[in-house]
């Protein structure tokens, strides 16, 4: 190929446009082709390095996707209709709908993956990966919604992908659509239902079928009733693990796993080792970095290698 004609191929490839020109620049072209749209302004530092990086990642995809630059100083009708509020923002546009995006500066490795999902070049499960990452991202940042479509997003892509399903089941169990969780993981077969993370899920679901469906005050009362009988034996191992169970239903872990090690220091083989069954259910469902887990798995050791 020579110079000349590889010059006038990059030329198509990056240009500047307008709000007057997005339709023809973007819509109608990313029908044809996908076009990376970047809003930036000439005061912003982060827009200048990101732009250069951009620029060698469009080129390097040869001809696969093209990049259309937007000064929002000079134009802020389109980056407001998509609701842009910092800069550098970055859309992709497919079939003439934006179809991915990131704000502010990126590393050329993840600009790299991003021209790939664009492209259609990128691995289906590397981009599984990326959704998860993302979808954690969005939870961090009090965006449950977000988190779910990046969740099912990624498992359409990667139906093995254990931390989309356990993250998807974990969203709708967050957001009160326990059915809708337990579902979800009852779907995980083979090796994927041995997933940590779907097991944690699984585990966190089992915790919760000791929760009445009850108003505020009757579960009080279930609550008051556990604790009293406790109080009245302190060495009622039933009525102990009754409590605990009813304290794990409620979230309070920590509590349920202190009357659980009592129980596993005074008989640990009491009705089959129950006590010690499900306090390792509760550490799955917390995860073995919880705090939760780490301290009590090492009470746990000191009674049983005592």
């Amino acid at each position: 190929m020579c110079l000349a004609h590889l010059a006038g191929m990059t030329d198509t490839l990056v240009k500047d446009s307008s709000d007057v020109a997005f339709m023809a620049d973007v819509i109608e072209t990313s029908k044809d082709t996908p076009v990376v749209v970047d809003f930036w302004a000439p005061w912003c530092g982060p827009c200048k390095q990101l732009m250069p990086a951009l620029e060698r990642q469009v080129k390097a995809a040869a001809g696969k996707v093209k990049l259309v630059k937007i000064n929002i100083d000079e134009n802020p009708g389109v980056a407001g209709q998509l609701g842009v509020r910092s800069i550098p923002a970055v859309f992709g546009f497919k079939d003439g709908q934006p179809v991915d995006g990131f704000m502010g500066a990126q590393p050329e490795s993840e600009l790299s993956k991003f021209i790939a999902r664009l492209s259609g070049d990128s691995d289906p499960k590397e981009e599984a990966q990326t959704l998860v990452a993302r979808a954690h991202d969005s939870l961090t940042a009090g965006d449950p919604g977000g988190a779910a479509q990046d969740f099912a997003q990624a498992l359409q892509l990667d139906p093995e992908n254990g931390s989309a399903l356990a993250g998807l089941a974990r969203v709708y169990l967050e957001m009160g659509n326990r059915d809708m969780a337990v579902e979800m993981v009852e779907s995980a077969t083979g090796p994927l239902a041995e997933h940590p993370e779907v097991a944690s899920i699984r585990s966190e679901l089992s915790l919760g079928e000791g929760a009445p469906q009850a108003d505020a005050a009757e579960e009080d009362t279930e609550l008051r009733d556990a604790q009293a009988a406790v109080d009245a034996d302190a060495t009622d191992l039933d009525a102990r693990l009754v409590l605990a169970k009813a304290l794990a239903a409620r979230g309070q872990r920590g509590e349920a796993v202190d009357h659980l090690i009592y129980s596993i220091g005074r008989d640990r083989m009491h009705d089959d080792e129950a006590a010690r069954r499900f306090l390792l259910t509760i550490f799955e469902a917390e995860g073995p970095e919880s705090d939760v887990a780490i301290d009590g798995r090492r009470r746990l050791s000191s009674i049983l290698f005592a």
